[in-house]
């Protein structure tokens, strides 16, 4: 393996002192600009490249920054949400080259612990946080290690007694963030428009005559699974439907729990005409198991996918579904964190809100079906 070039493999090629070159590839007085000059042409044909560790130690920037996933490890290799996230992520940061460390953990304690030994051993300039949840230690913990974040998607109740509401958005803009306190982090977010596009789903199928809808949620726990089903119940009831005819059922997110929801609530007396799914892996299962139980989508049974992939429009009937830039939002994400990390303000950008867009698999509502 060919050695890698040091300090001193550059002061001996160019002639100066080793003092001179660390001058000069850190960007500090004390030698020439011609002398930087050759300096840095000879550092750059032997291939030299800071040592990361020995930034950090020194107070650098490390040039990575961290994203920690806590799901189920299953739920990933099916779902293309996060793979588009994080190619939305990857294109930004390496224009600035900046690296992307990525670990999948178990739970949010687990999360936890990645962020307190990246901090000790100064890995990560900066961190993007996903899945934000209902009082949500991670906020608090990022703010007493002073480590910059980004949430991506709109932030749950704090952990702490101090919660105060979000400030509102425009798509693309970026306002003045929540407070930490003194001395804390500045922690942004990049958030969607999960409630109306909720909206935007209920109204579609109240106009086709659906009045018993199912929505296939997510996992409990997170802050956006929440903003949906609230927003589902309030649509509802705007229109006078209460919870037995609109209701949420929540799932794992995978395509074996999204199956298993479907069965439960098929085979009720009184079936919903109308299932809202999640995502489109569940969407694609619930088709599936509708196949299989002799229900024609979209003659007996309506179905919507939160999220539009690829599988939504292979799958026969094609699956209407929310259309979103999801590689956008990462984009988007990356952007805000190097900005908080060039020195900007801490603040809330908003993505465009994701727009319904219907498919065959969503028909007027039975006519032989009662309210």
């Amino acid at each position: 393996m060919a050695r890698r070039p040091t300090i001193k493999d550059i002061a001996r090629r160019a002639g100066v002192s080793e003092s001179a070159v660390s001058f000069a590839l850190n960007d500090r007085p004390g030698v020439s600009r011609d002398t930087r000059a050759r300096i840095r042409r000879v550092a750059e044909e032997l291939g030299w490249q800071a040592n990361s560790a020995a930034r950090a130690l020194s107070g650098e920037r490390s040039g990575a920054v961290g994203l920690v996933l806590a799901r189920p490890a299953h739920t990933l290799g099916v779902e293309s949400f996060f793979l588009q996230l994080v190619s939305g992520i990857q294109e930004v940061l390496s224009a600035a080259r900046t690296a992307l460390l990525f670990q999948v953990v178990e739970d949010v304690d687990a999360e936890c612990a990645v962020y307190r030994r990246w901090w000790a051993e100064r890995r990560v300039d900066g961190v993007l946080v996903v899945d934000p949840r209902t009082g949500d230690p991670r906020p608090a913990l990022l703010a007493e290690l002073g480590l910059p974040a980004v949430t991506i998607g709109e932030p749950g109740p704090p952990a702490g007694p101090s919660a105060v509401p979000g400030p509102s958005a425009v798509p693309g803009a970026s306002v003045p963030g929540p407070s930490t306190g003194a001395g804390a982090s500045p922690v942004s977010s990049v958030r969607a428009d999960d409630a109306g596009a909720m909206a935007q789903v209920l109204e579609h199928l109240h106009g086709l005559g659906h009045r018993r809808i199912v929505h296939i949620a997510g996992l409990p726990g997170l802050a956006h699974t929440v903003r949906r089903m609230e927003s589902l119940r309030a649509e509802a009831e705007r229109r006078g439907l209460g919870p037995d005819h609109v209701r949420s059922v929540v799932t794992d997110y995978s395509d074996a729990e999204g199956a298993a929801a479907t069965r439960r609530v098929l085979a009720e007396p009184r079936p919903p005409t109308a299932l809202v799914y999640d995502n489109d892996v569940m969407a694609v299962a619930g088709s599936a198991v509708a196949a299989e139980l002799g229900i024609p989508v979209p003659h007996r049974l309506s179905i919507v996918a939160w999220d539009d992939s690829a599988l939504c429009r292979v799958t026969h009937p094609r699956l209407t579904a929310l259309v979103r830039d999801t590689a956008g939002f990462g984009r988007l994400a990356a952007e805000e964190l190097l900005s908080v990390l060039a020195g900007g303000p801490a603040g809330v950008r908003e993505s465009e809100r994701p727009r319904l867009e219907p498919r065959e698999s969503t028909a007027p509502a039975p006519a032989h079906t009662d309210s």
